[in-house]
């Protein structure tokens, strides 16, 4: 059965206006009415240009009557995560520091998205500086999950997974340097991409005027059916200005017409992060569904990797990108502390105030370390299409902001875990860039949405969409949160 009109993919909302079904205008002012009387409970969308996007809604509404040629998400009300660009828009990162700032320019992903047509009226909420898989800040306060208003929504693009899923906007942008775009998309039952790192440019995506693209960190699409990231990364990808003077993208296209045609690996947990078992539950029921469907699915084929090792580097490559954001006196105490901790110390926190302080030789060390990682992998693929796996531990968990975060516990199957654990879950497939797609593929027995993690080969991206899509068309849908709908 159809869903309602706030709740359809982009892909059909864009068709709809093709067709003269629903005005630009119109459609926008829809989700208006939606985002004002849902939005005070979730506090997605934070920031918004409401006139500005009314303006633009009309422009498309004439370009449809004079017939002139449509972008593929012409009249499309989108939002995007606040860490983006938007000429007018603060950009903030939360930071109580920047919200008087206001972007000059778009962000390439932005601009890319008006191009092909899109009603940019908003922006989505963050945690402080992307760093949480909760998304609360002293500028914004704290966005809640639709499917249970007392747990997080995910993070760092939480505010995008919740507008989305609560069917606030039609299709988002965001980031994913840790899971920030896979997390959300998880936790809040609807569709993300991590795209191979370098494929979309991150011009525009950064704090305080920065201009260098970072290591790991990628930016990509979020919406409500895996068709639309297919659209959104047509739009998307490729190089900005300068790297477009001597190299264009070219990304390999998914041969692939039905699931049985997939040869796929399944992991449900490992050692470094112990899934919840109703997470696992869904993963195993859709691995069996594969196999009733005559694909080939494998539960032991696995990577040479030691995943330990893996997670270590990981960490320490993570912490060590986004290092630059420290304060100087946050340093020189992520010095200290990387000093005197044994090596022997694994923790949590002795990785990250290891990344926090890494000398450029060990770097380089690490680097080397990934790309070995990189080419087992690679080996890997040539006997397997995909990799699924989770995406996190839990499902979404309730909100707990006491403290720092790598002191935080979840439970996971009874017991109280530190919640920084899922982070090896992030890294399994960012650390070698290879690209992830998040789809929905169930539910807990609490009604909490459970998402599987695509993983695919660098830079078959749309392989990895492709399973998505058939996954959605054969296995599971969008499902709205009940009081949403």
């Amino acid at each position: 059965m159809s869903l309602a009109l706030p709740f359809q993919t982009a892909k059909q909302l864009a068709a709809a206006v093709r067709k003269k079904k629903i005005g630009c205008l119109e459609l926008l002012d829809l989700y208006l009415k939606r985002v004002e009387a849902y939005n005070p409970a979730l506090n997605a969308i934070v920031a918004t240009d409401i006139e500005g996007a009314r303006k633009r809604a009309r422009a498309s509404d004439k370009a449809l009557k004079a017939g002139k040629k449509l972008g593929p998400l012409h009249g499309v009300p989108m939002t995007i995560k606040e860490s983006f660009d938007v000429a007018g828009y603060p950009t903030t990162w939360g930071d109580p520091a920047f919200k008087d700032s206001r972007a000059g320019a778009n962000s390439l992903v932005a601009q890319r998205m008006i191009d092909a047509g899109v009603t940019l009226f908003g922006k989505t909420n963050v945690p402080l500086n992307l760093a949480d898989w909760q998304s609360y800040n002293e500028v914004y306060g704290s966005t809640n999950n639709p499917w249970d208003l007392g747990r997080t929504p995910g993070g760092s693009s939480g505010g995008s997974g919740a507008a989305l899923a609560a069917g606030l906007t039609g299709i988002d942008a965001g980031s994913d340097i840790g899971a920030s775009i896979r997390n959300p998309a998880h936790y809040c039952g609807v569709w993300g991409h991590k795209p191979t790192w370098g494929v979309v440019c991150p011009q525009g995506h950064a704090l305080a005027g920065n201009v260098a693209y970072g290591d790991i960190g990628v930016v990509g699409p979020l919406a409500r059916g895996a068709a639309d990231l297919e659209i959104a990364m047509d739009v998307m990808a490729g190089p900005d200005a300068i790297d477009g003077r001597g190299w264009k993208l070219s990304l390999p296209r998914s041969r692939k017409k039905r699931l049985r045609d997939f040869k796929v690996a399944v992991l449900l947990t490992d050692r470094n992060a112990e899934v919840d078992h109703s997470v696992q539950e869904q993963i195993q029921q859709l691995a069996d569904f594969l196999a009733r469907k005559k694909a080939t699915v494998s539960d032991k084929a696995r990577p040479a990797i030691d995943t330990a090792e893996l997670n270590d580097v990981y960490i320490r490559l993570l912490r060590g990108a986004t290092s630059a954001r420290m304060t100087d006196a946050v340093y020189e105490q992520a010095r200290a502390d990387a000093a005197h901790l044994p090596a022997s110390d694994m923790s949590y926190f002795a990785q990250m105030q290891r990344g926090n302080s890494l000398a450029h030789r060990t770097w380089l060390q690490l680097n080397e370390k990934r790309h070995r990682m990189r080419l087992a992998w690679d080996a890997f693929f040539e006997d397997y299409d995909l990799m699924l796996c989770p995406v996190a531990v839990t499902a979404a968990f309730p909100h707990d902001q006491a403290g720092l975060r790598h002191k935080r516990t979840i439970v996971v199957n009874n017991r109280q875990v530190p919640v920084v654990d899922q982070i090896f879950w992030a890294g399994y497939s960012g650390v070698t860039w290879l690209p992830s797609t998040a789809a929905p593929i169930g539910q807990t027995s609490d009604g909490l949405p459970v998402g599987v993690q695509i993983i695919g080969p660098q830079y078959r991206d749309y392989e990895c969409i492709q399973f998505a899509k058939l996954l959605e068309k054969e296995y599971r849908g969008f499902e709205p949160p009940p009081a949403y709908s």
